[in-house]
């Protein structure tokens, strides 16, 4: 796919309103992230140069006329209320953006189990890729907005949910550098359920990271692309692992019933489950596609932030570490 080009911003200088950058964001945003690219690469269509350099402007622009702004309206103003910290406003848009980017992807999956995992990696890739170029397109967001808020205690992992272990060792040695030291040990045990390691690479740890980002609840600030991949699997992933719903007329309609033999075999699965129990159990697949499809949705879950501990990802894992390696893998 050619490179979108550079796109006049009208009369309206992109820093003056959310509006007016937003105007001169989303056409590169949907280019990067909503078009189709047939790309065997994997890539997000590119942009023009130009374009990209003066969207970065744009964004230097208007985060620092906003934070004059404020500068400005906390001095003459005797309200006691603080302004909402620059930037702010254009985060919530795009995470706004990327929710619709994603509801539309789960508008049109198959209604077919198997065509669906062969739309859901695929898809994945694609916006995956929109993502991280949508990361790299808005770094000063990340630089400016998303590290001051890192800074602020405000992301993925806060100080308070490690506040009741923190809380015991405080008394007895209630030092800055103790409580940091808490603090790593509770971020790197979190890390650990992601695939990080001791010792493993900078690459390994930074997926690691970005996976976490992406489980977290939609209140924490994450970087751009892990805000991206947090709405695919609220928006697309997370309606597909849930279980169907069941409309009773009994007064306890809304027990759980037991499940005889204390088995979890009888209980309704979500869509998405019986689409992985098909495709295990299709003879018309052959096995090296199904084999590239359950890698392909187990990494999906994985970076778009679905559990360890979830069933799916432990009977798509299991799958994976059954398949026996094929003579090209061995050293």
């Amino acid at each position: 796919m050619p490179a979108i080009l550079n796109h006049a911003s009208g009369s309206a200088n992109p820093a003056t309103s959310l509006s007016a950058l937003w105007a001169y964001l989303q056409p590169a945003l949907d280019h990067i992230v909503k078009s189709t690219s047939n790309d065997p690469s994997g890539k997000a269509p590119a942009i023009d140069f130009g374009l990209y350099a003066g969207i970065h402007s744009a964004c230097y622009n208007y985060f620092t006329a906003q934070g004059e702004a404020n500068a400005a309206n906390s001095v003459n103003s005797n309200d006691p209320n603080e302004p909402p910290p620059s930037g702010t406003d254009i985060y919530v848009h795009l995470d706004k953006y990327f929710a619709e980017a994603a509801r539309e992807i789960a508008l049109s999956a198959p209604l077919d189990h198997i065509a669906l995992i062969q739309y859901i990696v695929p898809s994945f890739n694609r916006f995956h890729a929109g993502a991280q170029s949508a990361n790299r397109l808005l770094n000063y967001v990340n630089r400016h907005y998303v590290k001051r808020a890192l800074d602020e205690d405000k992301g993925w992992l806060r100080l308070t949910d490690v506040l009741e272990s923190v809380a015991k060792m405080v008394p007895a040695e209630g030092s800055r550098e103790a409580i940091s030291k808490k603090f790593q040990e509770r971020k790197v045990e979190e890390l650990k359920k992601w695939g990080y390691d001791d010792g493993c690479s900078s690459e390994q740890a930074a997926f690691a990271e970005s996976c976490a980002e992406a489980a977290s609840s939609l209140d924490r600030i994450v970087p751009i692309s892990s805000l991206a991949l947090r709405r695919l699997r609220t928006e697309f992933i997370e309606p597909l692992l849930a279980a169907p719903k069941f409309q009773g007329k009994s007064k306890a309609k809304n027990k759980i019933p037991k499940t005889p033999g204390g088995t979890n075999a009888n209980r309704p699965k979500g869509r998405l489950a019986r689409a992985v129990q098909e495709l295990l159990e299709s003879d018309i697949i052959e096995e090296e596609q199904r084999s590239r499809l359950v890698s392909g949705l187990a990494m999906t879950m994985q970076t778009v932030g679905v559990r360890g501990d979830h069933p799916l990802r432990k009977k798509l894992n299991k799958y994976i570490a059954s398949i026996p390696l094929s003579p090209k893998s061995i050293p």
